[in-house]
């Protein structure tokens, strides 16, 4: 017999408690944290899913790779099973720890970046785009026009597009784009997967011009699984080996290690450029700490190590796949408007179709997040027009593209009782959608707002 459900393919050791609170703590709590979610105490919310970045549940074996991390400032044996396992799957040669994937943004860009030079992406997402901004260049999307319109279904929504690249590469002239980098899965397109043939045709661009690829790899054990079950030709390969090519065609790799790599703590950057591994190193030292441990204890190498084995079990991510996609099923069967196909490690509200009345300008995506809360102690984020919108010189607010709620779901986190609750409190919050109001800034950071912003709804 083949069976039809598919469970977690894991046994839960530990478990932390959940506290409640009711509808009327939690607006106080909202009302104290500015109508920001960012800044509520965690111990204040039921289901968080504010980001699946740290915030896994580590097995067994990275516990056991925890005690046995080794301490020594310089070449621990730990760097070393940190360095050999992360070489076994992207095969570049420099292999540099950072304390987290925006460490390692922050080091690249602030050696390769700068006034006038831009960095095409498919889409950047915000720590990307913040570094690359506070350096002086310019983030450029290119997504292709599919992955713009969330109520079409695709396969690859997460695509550059390539036609696009090449024009731009064009206009701004190769002495000013000193890298191109594609976001696997494309986060802030909707967690949505880059097919393979995309990544070659993208290689073969950035070869045209002699203009390094690299990936930001964060989920690219997601990734991999979309490919091999929707890209022909890759069915019959495992994950690590459709890893293994995607990684093949990048010059360099920066990631963080708490998505995929199912940790709390840690990131990497890897490239085969002797000349710029050597300034990131010199960076490094100066930023994050020795070469053989940037910023991390050696339990830390360790637990990424031995996560990045783990990440590519096929029934993990089978699971994993599946748990979100039954979210997004459930959730379109009430008529709720998502990104559709469901992403690999969250579900995207619209709040362009979920709040057609309230306009950019009093951010939707900010609405439905404070309500999320208020309905059910349930934690999200803003990915629209409080995240990535910008002013005009006439101080006017220059929308996002398109204006989001993203539920990231933590790994090996929550059971589907968990997830059968959330369903209840979308589909409430959606059935009362036309109570909802706008929301208005009363302060707002001049990078990466949406961290620290204050808020207050428009009566």
């Amino acid at each position: 017999m083949k069976p039809k459900t598919i469970i977690e393919p894991f046994k839960i050791k530990s478990v932390e408690p959940i506290r409640f609170t009711t509808r009327e703590e939690r607006e106080v709590l909202l009302k104290e944290a500015g109508y920001n979610p960012f800044l509520l105490p965690a111990d204040d919310v039921l289901i968080d899913l504010l980001t699946d970045s740290g915030t896994s549940a580590m097995s067994a074996k990275q516990w056991a790779g925890i005690m046995e991390g080794d301490e020594s400032y310089a070449g621990s044996k730990s760097f070393y099973r940190f360095e050999a396992v992360i070489k076994s799957i992207t095969n570049l040669k420099y292999i540099i720890p950072t304390h987290q994937g925006r460490a390692a943004e922050k080091i690249l860009f602030s050696i390769v970046g700068g006034p006038g030079k831009y960095f095409p992406n498919n889409t950047h997402f915000d720590t990307t785009r913040a570094n690359v901004e506070f350096s002086g260049a310019e983030a450029v999307d290119l997504l292709n026009e599919i992955g713009k319109h969330p109520e079409i279904r695709a396969d690859f929504k997460g695509n550059m597009d390539v036609e696009k690249l090449e024009t731009f590469i064009k206009e701004k002239g190769v002495e000013n784009i000193p890298l191109c980098m594609i976001t696997v899965t494309n986060n802030s397109g909707g967690g949505q997967p880059v097919s393979m043939q995309n990544i070659k045709d993208v290689k073969a661009v950035c070869n045209k011009y002699g203009i390094p690829l690299f990936l930001d790899a964060c989920r690219f054990a997601e990734n991999a699984y979309f490919i091999k079950m929707r890209e022909k030709g890759y069915e019959n390969k495992t994950p690590l080996e459709i890893a293994q090519e995607m990684f093949s065609y990048a010059d360099g790799v920066t990631m963080s290690a708490k998505k995929d790599a199912l940790v709390n703590i840690g990131g990497f950057l890897a490239m085969n450029d002797d000349e710029l591994a050597m300034k990131c190193r010199n960076l490094l030292i100066v930023t994050e700490g020795f070469p053989t441990y940037g910023g991390l204890a050696g339990r830390d190498l360790e637990a990424v190590a031995q996560g990045l084995l783990e990440i590519v079990d096929e029934h993990y991510l089978q699971y994993r796949i599946r748990s979100v996609e039954y979210l997004g099923e459930r959730l379109v069967a009430a008529g709720v408007p998502i990104i559709e196909p469901p992403g690999g490690h969250a579900i995207y509200i619209d709040a362009k179709r979920f709040l057609p009345n309230i306009p950019a300008d009093q951010y939707p995506g900010q609405s439905i997040v404070c309500e999320l809360y208020l309905e059910g102690g349930v934690r999200a984020v803003e990915i629209g027009s409080v995240m990535f919108g910008k002013k005009d010189k006439n101080g006017k607010l220059i929308p996002s593209m398109m204006e989001l709620v993203r539920m990231a779901i933590p790994r090996r986190v929550y059971t589907q009782s968990h997830i059968d609750y959330l369903i209840e409190v979308i589909i409430e919050v959606y059935k009362n959608r036309d109570r909802l109001k706008g929301y208005q800034f009363t302060y707002e950071a001049p990078m990466l707002r949406h961290f620290t912003a204050r808020f207050k709804p428009i009566i």
